[in-house]
């Protein structure tokens, strides 16, 4: 497109097409302008309120509790990039209402000075610190040589007070730069009427996250366990998830923006349009997404990825992530996609890659301006005069490469001895801020560090210099500047990461110097920084030559390419990433806007709609529903966990429960006719069996059937053209199934048989061709699924507490629909209704909530009434009870098969 009137007129024939040309640039112009200052007049379709509501774990402020006092806040460390773009969003130099939601963090209780004429007050641990292991041998020896020390009481918690809860939020409410809300973490305690929290275990809401996803997502496998810690950590991650969303709704507007950040909010999305439909999501990773061969590895895959795929827009930082996230959507859950993202629940859920910069021009100022640092840069190149200096920065966890790097450097000294004493790595590493690494037994990878620096500097080093300075310890921010303007070459050799803001930092900090930067290319930051010195961590001998070139680097080369690496970290910036996603997500929304997407099934909510009910009413289909589809439809009987569960769910007096199938009643009677108190609908209504009964009753009885003859001389002339093809002849129904043909004759030919059908029986007759999985079935119009919905619903009665309480309906193809329109139609309340459409197809459908296959079904069912216990999920129930219960509730049914789902 052309960028000026000169650009137009180039290659134009006509005035007319330089009009054209110039009128297409002005309006893209002129509509990004109007982004810039209104976007709710350059999107009016979508009823923008104009405020953005941004979810991240944490807040920006580590906490310090002072009771009955303002609170400590102290900015906490790491992800320095993120909190610059919410301040920015909170700025007058954006036209949004910015929010922010997140964690407290672990509240830490406030050490309070003791005047040293009054004794110390006495105090007891509290959950938030973990004491480190005492000697026996330093307790204080006791005055009264046989009396033991007096032993301080144990905490239950850290109590928090409904004043000094309301005091927090509103410090955060007012704190300049950006209005941050805190979400309260804590189970609901019993006896509490105040509004006070206890605060136990405070770590524990990160566990999930950073034991499990972290680990798995940058490519880490723990050994097998039996599971039990895992589900108890991942009721916690659900319910964390869902106090989020509750606190989420609590602020929200129609019209408002929703941008959710990072691994440990992955359910946020569904959860969020569970409640909102029509809420305006986007979702952005800031780590790495693995490939499918790895996410598979993780028990929790299917409701990960389909927590995210809640949102509107997915972002993630490199090309390869994203890739791998559409990948596992395709191969895991079965959702077709394409270049722009994933066809899933009736919709389109875009896919796109974001990288994110940092506050570049904060840096420089920060960087350049303050005398302090230009001074400690002077010392520093003084201290090592005559000598190249490297620098490395990264925290102190497996991920970072330290080791990797370490092991290259010792290879250059030894691969160029010329250089030895001539150069010096300087290697800063800060504690890890990830729980996981936190618990590495025995300090495996900082004793690895420090047995090579040992090593190198044994080797290498002498009395007077050791070429690797090691500091483990945090940097000031003056002495992390300083650090990177004195160094020669920038070295990062990171094995699995996301954002990097070293590498973007260093190139700041290299403005006057020109210093080179050598950067892994499994950091996320590779494919932006196109022109640093890419290798790979795992060749040694490559880093070590890399490392060579770097240092003998003409002033030209480095020059040149510190120009374009500079251009892009200056003009790519957060502020600029900020303006990109949300206007990329507004496009996506005016797309998409008329498209509603089906959202996951809420089983807390339906958890708690089945509890407060006393009259219950149930409507299952068989195949695709209770049962996965299999190319041969004799083959799909139910499995004994499928039975124990039906059996569980029946056994309740208040529960009327009701399979509604295409199936005839020899199959149904033969494989589910030993639960008496289940009743049945036979071939899609055309029979009934009432629960305690043995008989069928025929509702087409009076119906005349000579359209069958017609209608099976049209499906033997088919199954004759389609090999393996068959006919299933059913008292009031005719089906020919094609699954076992070849797939592309055998849909050719069901469209021929189809136009046949109802060209001829389908004028002549009052029948219906209805099409089906790989099958083509035709019956009487007045038969249908909808019908039998219509009667069992009517059957209650229609008086003031006659109809059903709770009313829950799945299946999973075309003829299931007429239940849901016959449901969706009804009189009862839409909070008693649960329409659930089942299966990965991406289909428009009548159904409110959606579940994936079978398995999620017969896990949903668990959860409600007992049944298989070691299926059903922990998480809703949680939520549901506010807290992780000791068991299961409903009837207990021994699972005697392998396999549980954690």
């Amino acid at each position: 497109m052309a960028q000026s009137p000169s650009d137009a007129a180039s290659g134009a024939k006509t005035n007319q097409e330089i009009l054209r040309r110039m009128s297409l640039v002005g309006g893209l112009k002129r509509r990004d302008s109007l982004f810039d200052i209104d976007p709710r007049a350059a999107n009016p379709s979508l009823g923008l309120s104009g405020g953005v509501i941004s979810a991240t774990f944490c807040i920006p402020h580590s906490l310090q509790y002072r009771k009955g006092k303002d609170w400590g806040l102290n900015s906490r460390r790491g992800t320095s990039a993120l909190f610059d773009s919410f301040t920015y969003l909170s700025s007058d130099k954006t036209p949004w209402n910015h929010t922010l939601v997140g964690w407290t963090g672990e509240i830490e209780l406030a050490d309070e000075l003791t005047p040293p004429d009054t004794p110390p007050a006495a105090t007891t641990p509290v959950a938030a610190r973990i004491p480190a292991p005492l000697n026996k041998n330093s307790a204080p020896i006791p005055v009264d040589a046989f009396a033991k020390p007096v032993e301080a009481p144990q905490s239950e918690g850290l109590w928090i007070s409904k004043e000094d809860k309301a005091r927090l939020e509103w410090q955060l409410a007012h704190e300049k730069g950006s209005k941050t809300i805190p979400v309260w973490l804590a189970d609901d305690a019993e006896g509490v009427t105040d509004g006070s929290l206890c605060l136990n275990d405070q770590s524990r809401w990160r566990r999930f996250a950073e034991h499990e996803l972290y680990t798995l997502f940058h490519y880490k496998q723990h050994e097998p366990t039996d599971g039990r810690s895992e589900r108890q950590s991942w009721a916690d991650y659900y319910r964390m998830n869902q106090k989020f969303a509750n606190r989420i709704l609590e602020i929200y507007k129609p019209g408002d923006i929703v941008m959710i950040h990072d691994y440990h909010l992955l359910l946020l999305p569904s959860m969020l349009r569970q409640r909102v439909p029509h809420m305006y999501i986007s979702f952005f990773l800031h780590i790495p997404f693995p490939s499918s061969e790895f996410l598979r590895c993780l028990p929790r895959r299917k409701d990960v990825l389909e927590g995210v795929l809640g949102a509107n827009l997915i972002g993630f930082q490199s090309f390869s992530y994203s890739r791998h996230f559409v990948s596992c959507c395709e191969r895991i859950l079965g959702f077709p996609s394409d270049v722009g993202g994933i066809n899933a629940y009736g919709g389109k859920i875009t896919v796109g890659v974001f990288p994110i910069g940092i506050d570049a021009a904060a840096v420089e100022k920060e960087a350049f301006t303050d005398p302090v640092i230009g001074e400690q840069v002077l010392a520093l190149k003084k201290m090592y005069e005559g000598k190249k200096i490297i620098v490395g920065r990264d925290r102190l966890d497996s991920v970072r490469g330290v080791a990797q790097k370490l092991m290259a450097f010792e290879a250059f000294l030894e691969r160029y001895p010329e250089w030895r004493e001539k150069v010096v790595l300087i290697q800063v590493t800060s504690p890890t801020s990830v729980e996981e690494e936190k618990e590495d037994s025995g300090n495996k990878i900082a004793n690895k560090v420090a047995e090579l620096v040992a090593k190198i500097n044994g080797i290498y080093g002498s009395l007077s210099f050791s070429p690797v300075q090691h500091y483990p310890q945090y940097l000031s921010q003056e002495e992390y500047f300083a650090l990177l303007r004195a160094g020669d070459v920038g070295l990062i050799t990171s094995v699995r990461d996301g954002m990097n803001t070293t590498s973007l930092e260093y190139v700041i900090c290299q403005r006057d110097d020109h210093g080179p930067l050598i950067l892994s290319e499994f950091s996320g930051t590779a494919g932006s920084l196109k022109d640093a010195i890419h290798i790979n961590p795992w060749d040694l001998s490559g880093v070590a030559a890399q490392i060579e070139y770097a240092l003998t680097m003409s002033e030209d080369k480095k020059s040149a390419m510190h120009q374009s690496l500079y251009h892009h970290v200056t003009t790519r910036t957060v502020q600029a990433w900020s303006n990109s996603y949300i206007k990329r997500l507004l496009l996506v929304l005016s797309s998409h806007n008329a498209t509603i997407s089906t959202p996951l099934l809420d089983r807390a909510t339906l958890l708690q709609q089945y509890r407060s009910a006393k009259k219950r009413l149930f409507m299952f289909d068989y195949d695709g529903t209770l049962t996965p589809i299999v190319r041969d439809p004799a083959a799909a009987i139910p499995s004994d966990r499928v039975i124990r569960t039906l059996k569980a769910l029946a056994s309740d007096h208040r529960n009327a429960v009701w399979i509604i199938s295409g199936r005839d009643q020899e199959f149904l009677g033969q494989y589910l006719g030993d639960i008496k108190e289940l009743g049945f609908s036979a071939e899609h209504g055309s029979f009934m069996r009432h629960p305690g009964s043995d008989e069928w009753e025929n509702l087409a009885e009076t119906f005349d059937m000579g359209w069958q003859k017609e209608v099976m001389e049209c499906f033997q002339k088919y199954t004759e053209l389609t090999p393996g093809s068959f006919i299933e002849r059913k008292r009031c129904a005719l089906t020919w199934h094609y699954r076992p043909a070849d797939p592309e004759l055998g849909a050719h030919n069901a469209r021929e048989c189809q136009k046949e059908l109802e060209k001829t029986v389908g004028k002549a007759w009052d029948v219906e061709v209805m099409t089906g999985k790989a099958n083509l079935e035709v019956r009487p119009t007045f038969i249908n699924k909808g019908e039998i919905a219509k009667r069992l619903v009517e059957s209650y009665g229609n008086e003031v507490g006659e109809p059903p309480e709770f009313t829950l309906c799945l299946g999973d193809d075309f003829t299931d629909e007429d239940m849901f329109r016959a449901l969706n139609g009804s009189n009862l309340p839409t909070e008693h209704v649960f329409t659930v459409t089942v299966g990965a197809s991406s289909k428009m459908t009548l159904a409110h909530w959606h579940l994936l296959e079978p398995a999620d079904v017969i896990s949903s069912l668990a959860l409600l009434n007992g049944g298989d216990t070691n299926i059903a999920d922990l998480g809703p129930l949680a939520v549901v009870e506010g807290r992780i219960p000791q068991e299961m509730p409903g009837e207990k049914i021994p699972d005697n098969m392998p396999g549980g789902k954690l």
